[in-house]
């Protein structure tokens, strides 16, 4: 499970937004309850997309996860951005305990360039938009086996209902 505040889930959303149609990114800065894979946030980081074809150089995806390759379909975080804000996050004792991140006029559901770039300890929510508004929010978490699992989302905005493992927003 993951918690975060209805405030946090609005900066997510609303980052979302704001950047449509290409992809959003970010941090999500908190800490792991003991002895449990519950994670609490205390603040949500926006941070550059930072996809770009060097990017899908480097990383040689296979030709199935390499069409569509600009900021609508993928994105990345800088390498840099992640070592600075780790460092301040440290010094506040906090950790970066996931990433958000849009999909635009897809669900949010992982793809699989999602899954092959995933780090296990991590949360990871998609906020899905449709034509410039976020309709969909949902946090994954990768299993033993290396693939995405819904997790639960504790907290929620006025404007949003809760599913089975989702957040719908109006």
């Amino acid at each position: 499970m993951i918690t975060l505040s209805p405030d946090q889930i609005s900066h997510i959303r609303h980052h979302a937004e704001r950047t449509y149609p290409e992809e959003c990114c970010g941090l999500l800065l908190g800490q792991m309850r003991s002895g449990s894979a519950d994670r609490q946030v205390a603040e949500t980081l926006a941070l550059e997309n930072a996809w770009n074809l060097q990017i899908e150089a480097d990383l040689s995806l296979p030709d199935v996860l390499s069409q569509d390759l600009d900021r609508r379909r993928r994105y990345w975080i800088d390498p840099r951005d992640l070592l600075v804000v780790q460092r301040q996050a440290r010094d506040r004792n906090l950790n970066i305990i996931g990433v958000y991140h849009s999909h635009t006029d897809h669900p949010a559901v992982p793809s699989e360039c999602d899954r092959q770039l995933a780090w296990a300890e991590y949360s990871y929510i998609i906020v899905s938009v449709y034509q410039g508004r976020s309709r969909q929010l949902k946090s994954w978490c990768l299993d033993d086996n290396h693939q995405f699992q819904a997790e639960l989302i504790k907290a929620l905005p006025p404007d949003c209902s809760l599913g089975a493992d989702t957040a719908i927003c109006s």
